[in-house]
């Protein structure tokens, strides 16, 4: 009997960890739960930002997962796994937390809308911080769902420095596209501070030594991606271009673009893998 398809959800937010019913947050909500009645094995995981109350939400720590130092420019930096349950979906969730990068600090932005300066070592430790921890769980994902743009460097990370790990050498990585963005550019270094062991200063050369904004961010992104969902009526439109003349297999946004159409995509991009492997 075949093995189920797994799918890794790595995702900025999620309703109802974060209050506010946006689209996206909904969107990312349903999409396990879809995934899961149609035969898939899921994990999801988000950030545990500041505002996620952890008693009403009953989030509890995972020892066994947690303790691990993640090095960012010179500096350690310990994770900590935190995990919670959507009861009606027997869905869990997977929180990276860090005391200095998530606790008591809500989104990405203060309370009065200014955007933290850490910002750029906040998505670096997610994204590594996600990785991570499925290698401990053991966990090998056939598709990995990136969405919102702190979930950005997890399609280079996975494409360089993770690829030879047994976990990810077969992961499609699919980019999700939507309408949030950041304002204030990521600092100069931030191509170095990406950078870790089995990597080379010439996969981030394109942002080398300069600001890097949400655009170049998610120019990155693209490049090291296998396929593009667009999941907001409208985004950022030169990043739209950059997608659609990539050449990767992309979903543009449609009045009807439900949950459905996502499982339709992405049964694809998997059967054409199985075919290109001759199975």
């Amino acid at each position: 009997m075949k093995e189920p398809n797994r799918i890794l959800f790595v995702s900025q937010e999620i309703f109802p960890y974060l209050a506010e019913e946006t689209p996206i947050r909904v969107l990312n909500r349903q999409l396990p739960e879809v995934f899961q009645a149609n035969g898939f094995e899921t994990r999801t995981f988000m950030p545990k930002f500041g505002d996620i109350n952890e008693r009403r939400n009953q989030l509890h720590e995972v020892i066994r997962l947690s303790g691990m130092n993640i090095i960012i420019d010179d500096t350690d930096h310990p994770l900590l796994i935190k995990v919670a349950s959507i009861q009606s979906a027997r869905i869990q969730i997977y929180f990276i937390d860090n005391d200095d990068f998530f606790h008591r600090r809500k989104g990405y932005a203060d309370a009065n809308g200014v955007e933290y300066k850490d910002n750029d070592e906040r998505t670096i430790f997610y994204a590594r911080g996600v990785i991570e921890t499925v290698k401990k769980l053991r966990w090998t994902p056939d598709l990995v769902h990136c969405s919102g743009w702190m979930s950005a460097l997890t399609p280079i990370y996975l494409k360089t420095a993770y690829a030879d790990a047994p976990f990810f050498t077969k992961s499609k990585v699919v980019l999700s596209i939507d309408a949030d963005e950041y304002s204030t550019p990521f600092g100069t270094k931030f191509a170095s501070k990406i950078l870790m062991d089995g990597m080379s200063q010439n996969l981030v050369r394109s942002i080398a030594g300069f600001p890097v904004g949400y655009e170049e961010l998610m120019r990155l992104a693209i490049d090291y991606s296998d396929a593009i969902v667009i999941s907001a009526p409208r985004v950022n439109q030169r990043v739209l271009n950059y997608a659609e003349t990539s050449g990767k297999p992309i979903m543009l946004y449609s009045d009807e673009n439900d949950s459905q159409k996502y499982l339709d995509f992405y049964n694809s991009l998997l059967a054409n893998d199985e075919h290109a492997n001759g199975l």
